[in-house]
């Protein structure tokens, strides 16, 4: 209690802020890995990190996203920091990137999550043509007589080349060059008259 009391006597009653020697100090033992005063400039600027962040945002999710990351990405970049300028001054400017960071990730998964539901729906729908047609094509197919069923699920569907498939039919590769094109054209025949009808 005492300990909790001397703290918040450091804070200013009228602006609500921590006297800049208070910081100085904190800032100072947090860059010699001090966690204990990392943590209380945490607690002094986490409000404002968070304020920051709504503002840009206008999301709290994202906001507290962004807090998070800041926070945590601070115990790294706390060493970085010179006295150039405020300390508040310097925070705003990771808070900030932080932010157009943040801002560009949700643009990219935004992005992304579009073109991905686009391409499913595309996906979907020339999957769902592509089995019509391949249903359709193999009803096709069964309608063939034998030397042509074969040599078309030989090519077609195992991909030998018509030399392979002439071996294993004990043909000549110009006989299946044949009966491929003959397949081609009454299946184009058959499935003309299948949309006609």
């Amino acid at each position: 209690m005492i300990a909790f009391k001397k703290w918040t006597g450091l804070l200013n009653a009228a602006s609500g802020e921590v006297p800049m020697d208070s910081e100085m100090r904190w800032l100072t033992l947090a860059q010699k890995g001090d966690r204990l005063a990392f943590q209380k400039l945490l607690e002094l600027h986490y409000d404002t990190i968070y304020q920051v962040a709504y503002r840009f945002t206008g999301h709290s999710e994202d906001a507290e996203d962004i807090t998070q990351d800041v926070c945590v990405g601070l115990a790294n970049k706390i060493h970085a920091y010179r006295g150039e300028a405020k300390f508040k001054t310097w925070l705003y400017t990771i808070i900030v990137n932080a932010c157009l960071d943040g801002h560009r990730k949700r643009n990219r998964q935004y992005a992304q999550l579009v073109d991905y539901l686009e391409f499913e729906a595309h996906d979907r729908a020339v999957n769902h043509d592509k089995a019509q047609q391949i249903a359709s094509l193999y009803r096709e197919l069964a309608r063939l007589k034998e030397p042509f069923k074969e040599t078309a699920f030989l090519v077609l569907a195992q991909d030998l080349s018509h030399a392979e498939v002439g071996q294993i039919l004990g043909c000549s590769e110009s006989t299946i060059s044949w009966r491929m094109h003959e397949i081609r054209h009454k299946l184009k025949a058959l499935m003309e008259n299948d949309h006609e009808g």
